[in-house]
């Protein structure tokens, strides 16, 4: 099994509700995002897959994210934008678009970086 690593970030804000806290305060973060894919096959090229295909993945889910108050855009209007939210998010809209480019690629995980000493990794219990 090979894995393939890539990272990016994006800064946007978000309050947290039904938390007790500085955090349910509209406040921002400075997001990282590690997605981890797998695959066992190597394409034409030996590869697994382009890490530049992997990179236009995470830039097209980020770009949706990036300098805007979660909590105004969907799912996050209604789902709380917590760091197990979003890596959620991310792992559900990787897996889609993973999936056009080659579907014997597979999500591993996605990690979600709020802080340099606090973060969420979302891996599907069954992968």
């Amino acid at each position: 099994m090979f894995f393939l690593t890539i990272e990016d970030t994006f800064a946007s804000a978000h309050q947290l509700r039904n938390y007790k806290g500085k955090c349910e305060n509209l406040h921002g973060h400075n997001w990282k995002v590690v997605l981890k894919v797998k695959g066992n096959f190597l394409n034409e090229s030996d590869l697994v897959i382009d890490f530049n295909d992997l990179k236009k993945i995470l830039k097209t889910i980020l770009q949706d994210l990036d300098h805007q108050n979660l909590n105004k855009i969907s799912p996050f209007d209604k789902k709380n934008p917590s760091s197990e939210n979003i890596s959620l998010y991310i792992f559900e809209r990787a897996e889609e678009l993973l999936a056009k480019i080659d579907p014997k690629v597979m999500v591993d995980s996605v990690t979600v970086w709020e802080s340099e000493r606090s973060r969420c990794t979302y891996r599907k219990e069954n992968n």
